[in-house]
């Protein structure tokens, strides 16, 4: 008797916690604006719980070598949505991973770096892969590894948070092994 009261009084004890922390999860719809940082420029991101790694709209990609590592150097070219003016700019990064993509139009391989964006009023260290998406409607994807440090997804709703960073607010570093 004692074995099968000790799981059910530890679990009514552990259960407030759990409710707790489902309640301060922040719920963001299916398309969010944020903010890639430092830049400061707002886009709009789709959240996409079908997708593990985040995506992002990256023209002229070319993986090269510096100091001994392999890096990825692209141009990035997009509309702020705060002012509508153009950005465009040609980035470096280290090269985390190749992914590979399994498609109904085949294979694909797609470098990954690091990217800083910001989601409401935090700055978010995470792994996009990079890929052309002009014909698609939003330059960035988010994916469930981002989505998991974000909070929850709510389908019904869009817009749920406005990117509002500055160089105070905090910072969630990247995570390799997350």
């Amino acid at each position: 008797m004692h074995a099968i009261l000790r799981p059910l009084l530890l679990t009514l004890v552990l259960l407030p916690s759990w409710v707790l922390a489902a309640d301060a999860d922040r719920a963001l719809g299916w398309v969010e604006k944020v903010t890639l940082e430092p830049w400061d420029v707002e886009i709009k991101a789709k959240l996409d719980s079908g997708a593990l790694t985040s995506s992002m709209d990256a023209r002229d990609i070319e993986v090269f070598e510096k100091d001994g590592e392999e890096w990825v150097r692209f141009r990035l070219d997009l509309e702020d949505e705060a002012n509508g003016e153009s950005f465009s700019k040609t980035l470096e990064r280290p090269l985390y991973r190749d992914l590979a993509v399994r498609g109904a139009g085949g294979r694909d391989e797609r470098p990954v770096v690091v990217l800083e964006v910001c989601v409401g009023d935090t700055r978010y260290e995470e792994q996009f892969s990079l890929r052309d998406r002009g014909e698609m409607n939003y330059p960035m994807l988010l994916g469930r590894r981002s989505i998991g440090h974000l909070g929850v997804l709510d389908v019904r709703e869009t817009f749920t948070t406005k990117p509002d960073c500055d160089a105070d607010s905090p910072l969630k570093s990247f995570d390799a092994e997350g």
